[in-house]
């Protein structure tokens, strides 16, 4: 399992792709805060492209790595090993090498420029929405053999997810605004990862301003503690729940 895994993380880690989003990142991540006087602003401003690009590219490369390695898990399969092992191993490839580049592209500047919590807490975010976005391409690869289709569905995933969610929860308010529906937004915000990601970022940074209509209610119903740890859990759950059930659907699919 070991020997897969590094196979496939120096496989990643060569790939151009790779190289040039960690060397855009780090360049978006370095002008920014050079660009602002103010740290806090230039963590914001980082906030946003870490919100929409880092999700992008993350769920289009690992949903294309995974067709592309189609000859070589069919290769894996027909040997002594396990699919769950086959399975977890190309995940954790993946995941590695993401949270490396992010690590390397996003998070050096952040411990440069901003406070060590701030930089931690966006640092810790930041990768762990890579994972999430890596499971949710997991699923949507395993889901049908067309490749156009698979990278067809991430790409609609991630648009619901960075653009049309808090469109929708704005529609859902202002449609039932005259009934007392706090809670009900409460458990909608569960449904998208990325403002998962936000809120747990805006309630450690503090910048009400900034969280979006979904953010004040999760802030105003939990408080910051309570706000932070269900955050926290609920995108553990993101990275679990697609990638578990991605397994289960490859240990009996017929390759």
């Amino acid at each position: 399992m070991n020997r897969i895994i590094g196979f496939i993380i120096i496989d990643i880690m060569k790939n151009k792709i790779v190289l040039t989003y960690t060397i855009l990142l780090a360049a978006f991540a370095w002008s920014t805060f050079s660009l602002e006087d103010n740290p806090t602003k230039g963590t914001l401003t980082l906030l946003n492209i870490i919100l929409l690009i880092v999700p992008l590219v993350t769920i289009l490369f690992s949903t294309i790595y995974i067709y592309n390695s189609a000859e070589f898990i069919e290769l894996l399969t027909s040997q002594p090993i396990e699919r769950k092992k086959i399975w977890v191993s190309l995940f954790s490839g993946l995941a590695f090498s993401f949270v490396i580049s992010f690590l390397f592209g996003a998070g050096i500047p952040l411990f440069v420029y901003a406070n060590i919590p701030i930089a931690l807490m966006m640092t810790v975010i930041g990768c762990i929405i890579s994972l999430v976005f890596i499971a949710i391409a997991f699923l949507s690869s395993i889901l049908s053999r067309d490749k156009a289709k698979g990278i067809g569905m991430s790409i609609l995933l991630w648009l619901y997810f960075a653009l049309l969610f808090d469109g929708l929860v704005l529609f859902l308010f202002f449609q039932f605004s005259e009934y007392p529906i706090e809670k009900i937004m409460v458990g909608i915000t569960a449904s998208s990862p990325i403002d998962l990601a936000r809120i747990l970022i805006l309630l450690h940074v503090d910048v009400s301003a900034m969280m979006g209509y979904t953010g004040a209610i999760f802030k105003d119903f939990f408080g910051n503690t309570l706000g932070l740890t269900i955050a926290f859990a609920l995108l553990m759950l993101w990275i679990l729940i697609p990638f578990l059930i991605s397994l289960k659907i490859f240990k009996q699919k017929d390759l």
